[in-house]
């Protein structure tokens, strides 16, 4: 078969990855000269510990097990293997995390409350003070910035891959063909639209109003911290955010700091092949999006670092914004809807882009028949 990918970010590679594995041609069309949106402008954590129990999770764990296999082959990704702490220092957080512990699929996501001391044997630059934390040995990290390039260096290196970069598809033609900006026509016996947060123009002419809702948030990253972050870490605050955690007595009990209530942020970081640590996020749903940053979380989130590390946080290297798709049903890992005949459109995963897209993929090779 002959696939036609549209949009080069994480979802559209995995597409791609996918329909080569399969021995089928692709062709990947991406509007800019490489992806720049939510798929480099993440944390890179392969994120199983907070997803809902059900499908969500079977989604969340397959696709780390492809990550893993395909890390493996393509080392370059920096797929590591790190699991996850989330130190809590309150009587309540402590019972969300025993909560969670206790969940019938505990097992599946390698939940177990540790004390301190153990958390920092698991993790010794937590030297900051906190009175236990939930470990997720599930938990995984690769490199944002640069997997969406390995990848590609490795489809090409098949000879069944053509990526076509700055070109920007302004039509579906057809069955099974779409139109770019430089008037060329590419046509296969499948076409799949990935186009993450890009849900104008061309998806709504084709698809229409999609239930899928743009979320921004906001990141930074340090130079490097002078000695191993051995796990990702989050917060409390990620209790208060993910499904996986019955947060009801937390957020009744304990208010959370108005930065962070203003700002609905939670605490994640995960440290780069460089020994910089990736660190944020925030996130804002109303539209039209700032277009600027604002100071308050990043000072809200260094606090939150410098008081689980104990000491100070490295010189802060950069800072930046991110928008992705999610599903404004957010029961649903993804929406996939066939919009014309031979023509899908694969959007709105949210949070989950990053770690879910290898299954999600997938799963549209498998429904599509490749």
């Amino acid at each position: 078969m002959r696939i036609i990918v549209v949009g080069a970010g994480v979802v559209g590679t995995m597409h791609a990855w996918h329909a080569v594995e399969r021995g089928h041609q692709v062709v990947h069309i991406e509007r800019e000269s490489e992806a720049r949106g939510a798929s480099l402008r993440n944390f890179g954590q392969i994120w199983v510990s907070g997803r809902a129990g059900g499908e969500e999770l079977e989604t969340a764990l397959r696709a780390r097990a492809l990550w893993e296999g395909i890390g493996a082959r393509v080392p370059e990704l920096g797929f590591r293997a790190i699991g996850s702490l989330t130190p809590v220092r309150t009587e309540l957080e402590l019972a969300v995390a025993e909560a969670a512990a206790a969940r019938p699929d505990a097992a599946a996501r390698g939940y177990r409350v540790v004390t301190a001391d153990e958390a920092r044997a698991i993790n010794p630059a937590l030297r900051g003070d906190f009175a236990a934390a939930l470990w997720c040995e599930r938990d995984a990290a690769v490199e944002p910035r640069t997997a969406q390039l390995a990848l590609r260096r490795a489809l090409l290196a098949t000879g069944r891959y053509t990526f076509l970069p700055g070109r920007e598809v302004r039509e579906v033609v057809g069955e099974n063909a779409v139109r770019d900006d430089h008037g060329d026509l590419h046509t296969g016996d499948a076409v799949v639209l990935c186009t993450g947060a890009w849900l104008g123009g061309l998806v709504r002419e084709v698809a229409g109003e999609v239930p899928v809702r743009r979320v921004r948030l906001q990141m930074m990253q340090t130079d490097p911290l002078g000695e191993a972050l051995t796990t990702s870490v989050a917060d409390a605050d990620s209790f208060r955010y993910y499904p996986a955690y019955d947060s009801a007595a937390l957020e009744a009990g304990q208010p959370q700091e108005p930065v962070a209530a203003a700002h609905r942020m939670q605490l994640l970081m995960v440290q780069r092949l460089d020994g910089g640590l990736t660190i944020g996020d925030t996130h804002e749903y109303e539209h039209p999006f700032a277009f600027d940053t604002l100071e308050d979380p990043y000072e809200h989130l260094t606090r939150v670092v410098e008081s689980f590390l104990g000491r100070p946080l490295p010189r802060i290297r950069r800072r930046w914004a991110g928008v992705y798709a999610q599903c404004t049903d957010t029961a649903r890992v993804v929406h996939r809807q066939q919009v014309r005949e031979g023509v899908w459109l694969v959007t709105g995963p949210g949070g989950r882009g990053m770690t879910c897209s290898p299954a999600i993929a997938e799963t549209t090779a498998n429904e599509l028949n490749w």
